[in-house]
């Protein structure tokens, strides 16, 4: 792939200015150390010393192929060492911007790639030594950008980078930065135009714009900027001589006699070898073709999803601008943003991976596996959604049908224990029900349960403990209150954070930094439904302890369900082998695909209608008994699949009423199941259709 001519200029100008743009250090390689009787005393005895350095600045740091610290900084560090005797052991800094409270948490000595200017030397709570490596910084825009230092322009800048915006404003005043992630995150921001530019070291950029993706981007010198690094020491915030500052300031003293004692051209041969060593590499381009149908599905499933969701969006809107004010109407979006943006990102970049790898079937198949992961992780943030909606609006309706708590907790119990064997997790259940057979709702205590459990197994470590205790007290003449704990040795949960738990949209933000994903829905929705049964959830927790979750909740007894009869009483159950032929009622052409042939390869046959009109007609020309069942659509054109019920139950033939119709909709409310069944279906699915159940639904 060709590179911009501009660009290539600028590589080999970087390549030879490492040797000219080093800036003066102090000292040369001729000078001796000169470390005090102190210091030498101090080398002897100090243990390694804990460096944090950013890993997505290659060449200058980044983690090797060995999960190490590796690049330029790498090169100089060992050098250091060599030179002073000091050990360090090097260690990744978490994405985003590194406050000072994690450092000193996480015990660090050092940070490296600190930027060398009054805005650190001035800060509280660090000690910076003498730069270590000095270049320039360039401007990044793209190709047709034309710089005016005094035009107001969007600059991108890494969230790692917040101390360099006061040294660049100097320069240019009307810029305006705008914050990302990471350094691959601020050159995508000028790839795709939301930011006019960026600014950063000249050896990183030298290394992204050899990607293929920039080739629209240029770089530009800039002489008002230089870019000098060097190490940060982490020390107390009071300013008072204590021993650890006095030690801090020890290390930097020799830190910076060690820096002294390399030459500006050791340090340039530095820069060049590891700029050869770790050029970008081109991939071979993919073959789309052979997989353009998975591509295109994945596509037309993420443009599918997305409508959804706006569906959901505006429905949720209209709901918070009749009960709430602007900033709760606010507060909503933000949060729905961030938790479908995420997913979506997701599934966007695993897209884009699977156009790169194309020819690698392992890389594709494990894409593919994810990208089905985050769909389901999708879904079940629309049910939340829905299910919050709901009961919100009071059109939760809740059975009161007889439900055995026992049978119901060991099935709960069952469905848990795989998740907890895989993480070694010691699971017991201790169940005290004098009263099992009580009136409720089995799927939304199902629900509680299930979301209560899955919480416990998340956050507790592997190795740990989970124990469910059930209790029942007899309240009033045939009242029962059901009481269950969940308690669990995890990490513990926050005060802080226990008083908004079972808010929606909340999650602790260790959870999120642990990789612990979810919808911050699952609470608040358990906590809505318990209410709604007369109950409540509560929780008590302790950091380091582990947590203990609450369901309580006050039910009519029932009277047990009578045995079901034997089999051989049951002389209507008659088995069969033979599949019934399926009338399937489906406008979208895509869903009508995909339904046809998992159809047809589970060994069914199979006829289409694309609107309600034309499956009336074809059910109505069809011999008696022809067809089995219909999966019926809702909204189709000419006629909805209501209306197609109605006139098919309606028709003077024998089979108009035994045909089993089964709504197929996304129209998931459960108005919309109750009008489906008023209509004179037999059965409601959801879509995207769970085909394992559907065939189960389809055995005779």
């Amino acid at each position: 792939m060709k590179r911009h001519w501009f660009q290539k200029a600028c590589g080999a100008f970087f390549a030879f200015s490492a040797l000219f743009l080093i800036l003066p250090i102090t000292g040369t390689a001729a000078e001796e150390a000169s470390f005090s009787a102190e210091e030498l005393a101090y080398i002897e005895t100090c243990p390694p010393l804990k460096v944090g350095y950013v890993q997505d600045r290659k060449p200058v740091s980044f983690k090797g192929d060995n999960g190490e610290l590796a690049g330029i900084s790498r090169k100089i560090f060992d050098r250091i060492s060599e030179i002073s005797g000091l050990q360090f052991d090097y260690v990744e800094l978490p994405d985003g911007s590194i406050t000072y409270d994690y450092l000193l948490g996480e015990g660090f000595d050092f940070v490296t790639s600190v930027e060398y200017n009054e805005e650190n030397q001035n800060a509280k709570g660090i000690l910076i030594s003498d730069p270590y490596l000095s270049s320039r910084k360039v401007i990044v825009a793209k190709d047709d950008f034309q710089f005016d230092m005094d035009a107001h322009c969007k600059v991108a800048i890494s969230t790692g980078s917040q101390t360099i915006k006061k040294v660049i404003s100097a320069y240019y005043p009307n810029f305006e930065f705008v914050d990302y992630p990471s350094t691959q995150d601020c050159f995508d921001a000028v790839h795709r135009g939301e930011t006019d530019l960026l600014i950063q070291n000249q050896y990183v950029v030298e290394y992204w714009l050899y990607k293929p993706r920039y080739d629209d981007l240029k770089a530009i010198p800039i002489v008002e900027l230089d870019d000098r690094l060097c190490f940060s020491a982490v020390t107390p915030l009071e300013k008072e001589e204590t021993e650890i500052q006095q030690e801090k300031a020890m290390q930097i003293s020799i830190i910076n006699k060690s820096i002294a004692q390399m030459s500006d051209g050791e340090v340039a041969g530095f820069v060049i070898t590891s700029n050869m060593e770790n050029m970008y590499h081109f991939t071979t381009a993919d073959l789309l073709y052979q997989y353009r149908y998975t591509l295109i599905a994945l596509g037309i499933a993420v443009i599918l999803i997305c409508v959804l969701l706006y569906v959901i969006f505006q429905f949720r809107i209209r709901s918070i601008h009749d009960r709430a004010d602007a900033r709760a109407k606010g507060e909503f979006l933000s949060a729905m943003s961030h938790e479908l943006r995420t997913p979506l990102n997701g599934l966007v970049g695993l897209n884009q991976m699977m156009c790169n790898h194309l020819d690698d079937p392992k890389k594709l198949s494990g894409y593919l596996q994810q990208s089905s992961s985050v769909t389901e992780y999708l879904l079940l943030l629309v049910n939340n959604i829905l299910d919050m909606s709901r009961v919100q609006d009071h059109k939760m309706h809740l059975a009161q049908n007889p439900v055995d708590i026992a049978a119901l907790v060991a099935e709960t119990e069952e469905a848990q224990r795989p998740g907890m064997a895989e993480k070694q997790i010691q699971f017991e259940v201790h169940a005290d029900l004098p009263h099992p057979v009580i009136l409720g709702d089995n799927i939304r205590i199902r629900q509680i349960l299930s979301n209560m459990l899955d919480n416990a197994r998340k956050y507790t470590q592997a190795g740990g403990a989970v124990t469910v205790i059930l209790r029942q007290t007899k309240v009033g003449a045939s009242e029962i209150q059901t009481v269950v704990d969940v308690k669990d040795n995890g990490r513990g949960i926050s005060e802080e954070f226990q008083k908004k738990i079972f808010d929606p949209f909340t999650r602790e933000q260790d959870s999120i930094s642990l990789g612990n994903q979810g919808t911050g829905l699952g609470m608040a929705i358990c906590s809505m439904l318990a209410r709604s049964m007369n109950g409540s959830m509560s929780v008590k927790s302790k950091m380091g302890v582990g947590s203990c979750f609450t369901f309580a909740f006050t039910a009519a007894e029932a009277v047990p369900p009578a045995e079901a009869p034997a089999a051989e009483e049951q002389e209507h159950a008659v088995s069969t082998d033979e599949k019934p032929r399926i009338l399937i009622a489906e406008d979208n052409e895509l869903n009508a695909m995909i339904v046809t042939e998992m159809l047809t390869e589970a060994g069914f046959e199979t006829v289409l209608a694309t609107n309600g009109k034309q499956v009336t007609e074809i059910f109505e020309a069809s011999a008696p008994g022809e067809f089995g069942v219909i999966l019926m659509d809702v909204l189709m054109p000419e006629m909805n699949g209501f209306e197609a019920a109605k006139a098919i139950r309606a028709l003077d033939r024998p089979d108009a009423d035994q045909v089993k119709i089964i709504a197929c909709t996304a129209n998931a409310l459960q108005e919309d199941r109750d009008k489906a069944l008023e209509s004179g279906m037999d059965d409601f699915m959801a879509k995207p259709l769970d085909f394992p159940v559907l065939l189960e639904k389809l055995t005779p």
